[in-house]
């Protein structure tokens, strides 16, 4: 999962209504202004009657300015074909903040990642509701805020939170096990940029100790499910999923253990699909570029 490239490129992500020569007028649009794709990628999906796109070119030689870009596409393709569209640049690091309780292997993980510069990311906050996991940010030298939540104060510290998150200009939020119910106030500024991770496929075994329910019910696979966050709880559109083979041997242990080993790779696929804008959201569904 490694991005090796360190090409100054463009990236385009547009889905719209389908007819014929979306895929000609786009790459005709790129080809004048002397844009070099280097990888394009397409769906339709017929039941619905969606054309959806991925393509990234390179900008050392592109005749139209990058501040500029959107305005020339909008008027010469978009408006044409009813596009809903997003345009990155491979050289802007995304800046993530990652919301943590007190379970640590989700957050070990994106540490590693990111200090193995596996992910061109600039991680600039770990956020928690307690202090069980302060001492590792601050192994990693990664800044560590403290909001403890009640009853009583759960409305005032989102807002904080999201005061802190603003303020760092953060573009991703990443909940990594954190076991707090996200309220409005939160989700609607980082709607298709908050991400959990949940521990089963969704839906199945709600409420607590989910392992120990699928223990009771004598399940065969265990599995995870990393989604966008959205004011349905548990029910935004689906990033990535996984499963482990279990067996009657399998104890209450075991599933946690292997469950924890899915919860991080599939939040971490999640996350580096997402960095490398590879994820288009339409309605409650996702088109995944790979």
């Amino acid at each position: 999962m490694l991005n090796k490239t360190n090409r100054n490129t463009a990236i385009l992500l547009a889905h719209c209504p389908d007819k014929a020569g979306i895929v000609a007028v786009v790459t005709d649009f790129l080809y004048r202004n002397q844009g070099n794709i280097i990888s394009l990628d397409q769906h339709v999906d017929q039941e619905i009657d969606q054309f959806f796109m991925r393509v990234e070119w390179e900008l050392d030689n592109f005749l139209i300015p990058k501040e500029k870009i959107d305005d020339y596409f909008k008027t010469l393709v978009a408006d044409r074909f009813q596009m809903t569209w997003e345009l990155h640049f491979s050289d802007r690091k995304i800046k993530m903040a990652v919301l943590v309780s007190k379970v640590s292997h989700c957050m070990y993980d994106i540490l590693q990642r990111y200090i193995s510069k596996e992910w061109d990311v600039e991680l600039s906050l770990i956020i928690s509701n307690h202090l069980s996991l302060k001492h590792i940010a601050e192994r990693f030298e990664i800044p560590f805020h403290h909001f403890p939540i009640n009853g009583q104060n759960k409305a005032e510290q989102e807002r904080n939170v999201l005061s802190l998150l603003q303020k760092s200009q953060i573009d991703l939020v990443i909940l990594a096990r954190y076991m707090q119910i996200v309220g409005h106030t939160l989700i609607e500024p980082y709607q298709n940029n908050m991400i959990n991770i949940h521990h089963s496929f969704l839906p199945a075994f709600v409420g607590a100790k989910p392992y120990h329910q699928a223990y009771q019910r004598g399940v065969k696979v265990i599995g995870a499910t990393s989604h966008f966050v959205t004011a349905d709880l548990d029910a935004g559109p689906i990033i990535e999923q996984d499963v482990v083979k279990i067996t009657h041997r399998e104890t209450i242990q075991d599933l946690i253990r292997k469950g924890k080993d899915v919860e991080k790779t599939v939040l971490s696929k999640a996350i580096w699909l997402k960095i490398n804008h590879r994820i288009l959201v339409y309605k409650n569904r996702t088109v995944i570029f790979e």
